[in-house]
């Protein structure tokens, strides 16, 4: 797409970033809102299928459309991403139970998987590795905006509109990308020679849906050593297996494994699962802290976070524009990670709210360093022809690192909470019910789990009904929660720490080449240049 005026692909990536927004807004806008639309539609034991269900058709139709749109082209991929998502908002908004709501929402899975993954190949395919850079940064921001538009915008939705509005109201949004993509993007050939590997995208597809069901429900709705987990952690084995004898038969393959021979490649989808999976894991729980620590409302929590994702959006746009300057990328990721640490120290070892929001301003500034930089590293090491299929493979890896994170950490909190719960009691400093009225002991008993400290109006309704006498013991209580609780969370965050410090060596063994100014292979260009001179000579001899 040379050919293009500079102008044009300024104007498509107007487009391409109204589509993002599209689906990144539509996804944060959901969280604080479901909630109160679970409370309406009822069945709330299946709460997190909602959110289980997006992950995983997102997951899979971003590594299936790598390889497609590498054969037909990213347009029509990213105008089905938006159609699959606008009907899936607009029928969610049309949704009378909880079953319903999750087809729905698997719907909208589809669509975004398919428009992120299009989205950020389409980058690389309007321009060249080195002027990628900026535009990456301002995608970053994309994301970063919406976490701090999105919940703010749900929230006053559910409090003063019918919860419906919370699908529809950007569905105008949807229609205006559409209209841009599809009159501005420019079409491009199918490449004859290359067929689809429909068994190579079975096998990746059951290999992704059990293993990212197995995290999800491990420690959760499953012990970790169940049958029901290790069923799927075998399925998703046998079905790995079965994916790479699929892949090296395969004319085409879906997931080509010889990208993973590529060094860069390698190292840089490792990084981005470790960041994830350290990120994710860790900021999952802060609002353990901000809410069951410290008592803050559900509300005024997000103004927490909300510094994180504003100092993340303004330095990552900064970092595009510093990579496009100078083409250099390994710099930002090896003083991003080691920022991000900082800050996620800094919040195991917080004490009060101010301390947290400058643990996130800290996070922040390391998140819109090093984030950008991987997915700039692995389409500048492959050729035009793989950009589909790289990108797949490093928003998988990152999607990936994001679920196991969640799942690990989660694990690494309950063991630890459950050990810090236990010594407290071994060492006399816990509350003895025995002693206490039968009555008010089994009252007070629900209150020995520290996940009701998140549900501070039951808290303080039991307050007030509790004879004068007991109110000392209550408190003495809840006080040995909150202390168990924080040291748990101390814990989490050096976990996730502790894999941050894993993705720096990673990275500091990533070889760094530097970011081509076209979007030809350095052997490519000079074959141009020889070609171009060749016919320069032929032109002369013949007007000769």
């Amino acid at each position: 797409m040379d050919e293009l005026s500079h102008k044009r692909k300024v104007t498509i990536m107007v487009g391409i970033i109204a589509a993002m927004f599209f689906a990144a807004i539509n996804q944060t806008i959901v969280s604080t809102a479901m909630p109160r639309i679970i409370a309406q539609l009822g069945g709330m034991d299946y709460y997190t299928w909602v959110i289980t269900i997006y992950m995983l058709t997102s997951t899979i139709a971003t590594v299936l459309v790598g390889k497609l749109s590498d054969i037909y082209g990213r347009k029509p991929f990213i105008l089905i991403g938006i159609v699959f998502f606008m009907i899936g908002a607009f029928l969610s908004g049309f949704s009378k139970d909880i079953i319903q709501m999750i087809t729905y929402r698997g719907i909208q899975g589809i669509g975004a998987g398919i428009i992120m993954s299009s989205a950020f190949t389409a980058v690389g395919d309007l321009f060249a590795p080195r002027e990628r850079g900026k535009w990456t940064g301002v995608m970053m921001a994309v994301f970063g905006f919406s976490s701090v538009l999105g919940p703010t915008l749900g929230g006053w939705i559910v409090d003063h509109m019918n919860w419906e509005w919370v699908f529809w109201i950007f569905l105008p949004l949807g229609i205006i990308a559409f209209i841009l993509i599809l009159v501005l993007f420019p079409k491009v050939p199918r490449k004859e020679s290359e067929s689809i590997d429909y068994w190579g995208s079975l096998f990746l597809t059951l290999t992704i849906v059990p293993l990212l069901l197995g995290f999800s429900w491990a420690g959760t709705k499953y012990a970790w050593g169940s049958e029901q987990i290790i069923g799927l952690f075998a399925a998703a084995v046998v079905f790995l297996i079965l994916f790479i004898f699929a892949e090296l038969k395969a004319k085409s393959p879906a997931l080509p494994l010889s990208l993973f021979r590529n060094d860069i490649v390698t190292i840089s989808n490792l990084a981005g699962f470790l960041m994830n999976a350290g990120m994710m894991g860790a900021l999952i729980y802060l609002p353990f802290f901000v809410q069951g620590v410290e008592g803050i409302s559900p509300t005024y929590s997000g103004y927490v976070t909300m510094p994180m994702s504003i100092t993340m959006v303004v330095i990552s746009a900064f970092t595009g524009k510093w990579i496009t300057k100078s083409g250099k990328y390994k710099r930002y990721a090896m003083l991003g990670l080691p920022v991000m640490i900082i800050g996620m120290v800094m919040m195991a070892y917080m004490s009060t709210i101010w301390v947290a929001v400058l643990a996130m301003i800290v996070f922040g500034i390391g998140l819109g360093l090093g984030m950008p930089v991987f997915s700039l590293t692995v389409q500048n090491a492959v050729r035009p022809d793989q950009l589909g299929v790289v990108t797949a493979s490093n928003q998988l890896f990152r999607n990936m690192g994001g679920t196991i994170g969640i799942a690990v950490m989660g694990t690494i909190m309950a063991t630890s909470l459950k050990n810090n719960l236990t010594s407290v009691m071994k060492s006399g400093g816990g509350v003895d019910l025995s002693k206490v009225d039968p009555e008010v002991a089994k009252q007070l008993a629900e209150f020995q789990n520290p996940q009701m400290l998140l549900d501070q109006p039951k808290l303080e309704h039991l307050q007030t009904t509790l004879p004068a006498d007991i109110q000392p013991l209550f408190a003495k209580m809840i006080d040995m929660l909150r202390s168990a609780l924080a040291d748990s969370l101390t814990t989490v965050f050096l976990s996730g720490a502790a894999l941050l410090v894993v993705a720096i060596v990673l990275v500091a063994f990533l070889r760094e080449i530097p970011l081509r100014t076209s979007n030809r292979m350095p052997g490519e260009e000079q074959m141009g240049e020889s070609n171009s001179q060749g016919g320069v000579k032929e032109a002369a001899v013949n007007r000769g």
